[in-house]
C-alpha cells in the first residue's frame, strides 16, 4: 500500500520561506511515479501547484508559483521524498498542502494516492 506523509507547514510572514516535504512509501518502487503538491485554500477548490514526473524529473508549476516554488526528489529503495521549496510566500499561497502520487504520470485529471496535508498560513 502506498501512503504519503507530509511535514514542514506552519506559520512564516509575508516574503518568508518554507521546505515542505513528502515521505512517498509502498512494498514496491516508486521510481516511476508521478508526486505532485496541490493545496486547498478555506472556501476555494484544490489546485495543482507542482508536480515531478517519474525518474526523468520533469517538473511541472502553477503559473501563481513560477519562479518562486522548486520541487525537487530524492528516490531511496521504495521510497520517494519529494520537497517544495516555498519563498517569497504570500498570504494568498495560505492553504492545506496536499502531495500525491500517480503511476500515469503528471498530466492527469486526478491522482488516486494521498497525504493528509499540511497547513501553511502566510500572514503579518
Amino acid at each position: 500500500q502506498l501512503q504519503l506523509v507530509e511535514s514542514g507547514g506552519g506559520f512564516v510572514q509575508p516574503g518568508g520561506s518554507l521546505r515542505l516535504s513528502c515521505a512517498a512509501s509502498a512494498g514496491f518502487s516508486l521510481d516511476y511515479y508521478a508526486i505532485g503538491w496541490f493545496r486547498q485554500a478555506p472556501g476555494k477548490e484544490r489546485e495543482g501547484v507542482s508536480c515531478i514526473s517519474r525518474s526523468d524529473g520533469i517538473t511541472y508549476y502553477a503559473d501563481s508559483v513560477k519562479g518562486r516554488f522548486t520541487i525537487s526528489r530524492d528516490n531511496a529503495k521504495n521510497t520517494v521524498y519529494v520537497y517544495l521549496q516555498m519563498n517569497s510566500l504570500k498570504p494568498e499561497d495560505t492553504a492545506v498542502y496536499y502531495c500525491a502520487a500517480e503511476r500515469a504520470g503528471c498530466l492527469v485529471p486526478t491522482f488516486r494516492s494521498w497525504g493528509q496535508g499540511t497547513q501553511v498560513t502566510v500572514s503579518s
